[in-house]
């Protein structure tokens, strides 16, 4: 027997603790690698260009040093691609989280014509590379006059086919039941739906936010081509122009690696805050 009942509890037999350990091994070995170019790019940022260009892969910097960080807030307009960035992220969020369910419950309750013929579509251009569609939103954008503003930005990327599929697969795991008695009631689909179903999915709308977030901060292809002002740059794009050296001169790896922390923080933020929100998705689903 690998395991063995005693005073209601299991204890695990030397296999099968020598399975665990090995296991956790494996993990430990994993995270490490998996979180080693983060503390690079930290620890790179503590850094003297010299000291960074030498000892690229070092965790403890020879000097320590905040000279990055006091540059990245006056010789290079951070803070305004910091603001750009939370205009953009706040309003894409809000428009997915808004929309995207709306949709999605429109593809899981309502029965209209074509319905499958549009579900269809959004598996479809879920299959479809993002970079494959950057040219055809160019065009659009400057087809329609919202080429390097805030509104081309934003408008075209506020609807996410992934975000639609999530939100209708969850409606899909909540009963018809539950709506029966707002309709008995007299309550149209919208008043159902913003009152009766949407608060049983917050377990899903707490993971779009996550990713909505996650997604629009950290865009950088659409960005790239939506505009060409350098006041819209957004964080990514900002940080691209130093990565390309258009903003300074030498390798600079501090003060790279300075502006990709910073850029990093808020995610990490968010990801903390709700990280059991995230994993709650599949038990909300199966209580509602």
């Amino acid at each position: 027997m690998s395991a063995a009942v005693s005073g209601g509890r299991y204890r695990l037999g030397p296999r099968a603790l020598a399975g665990v350990g090995v296991g956790y091994a494996i993990l430990i070995l994993l995270a490490v690698i998996y979180i080693y170019p983060f503390l690079v790019s930290v620890a790179g940022s503590f850094k003297t260009d010299a000291d960074a260009t030498q000892n690229p892969l070092s965790l403890l910097p020879q000097t320590w040093s905040f000279a990055a960080y006091e540059r990245l807030f006056t010789e290079v307009p951070l803070l305004q691609w910091a603001g750009n960035s939370t205009i953009v992220t706040v309003c894409i969020t809000i428009g997915r989280v808004f929309f995207d369910s709306l949709a999605g419950y429109a593809l899981s309750r309502l029965r209209f014509p074509g319905r499958r013929i549009v579900f269809a579509a959004l598996i479809a251009v879920l299959a479809v590379p993002p970079v494959a569609l950057l040219i055809p939103r160019f065009l659009v954008l400057k087809q329609f006059g919202m080429f390097d503003s805030f509104a081309g930005m934003i408008i075209p990327i506020m609807i996410d086919a992934a975000g639609i599929f999530i939100m209708k697969q969850f409606f899909d795991s909540i009963p018809v039941s539950v709506e029966e008695a707002a309709r008995i009631d007299g309550a149209s689909v919208f008043r159902t739906f913003w009152s009766i179903v949407l608060p049983m999915a917050r377990p899903a709308l707490i993971t779009l936010f996550i990713l909505s977030f996650q997604g629009s901060w950290n865009e950088f292809s659409y960005f790239l081509v939506a505009r060409q002002d350098a006041d819209l740059h957004t964080l990514t794009t900002g940080v691209a122009t130093l990565t390309s050296g258009q903003l300074g001169q030498g390798n600079q790896f501090p003060l790279k690696l300075a502006a990709a922390v910073l850029m990093s923080i808020p995610v990490a933020v968010l990801f903390f805050v709700f990280q059991r929100r995230i994993t709650s998705t599949a038990e909300g689903a199966e209580k509602g």
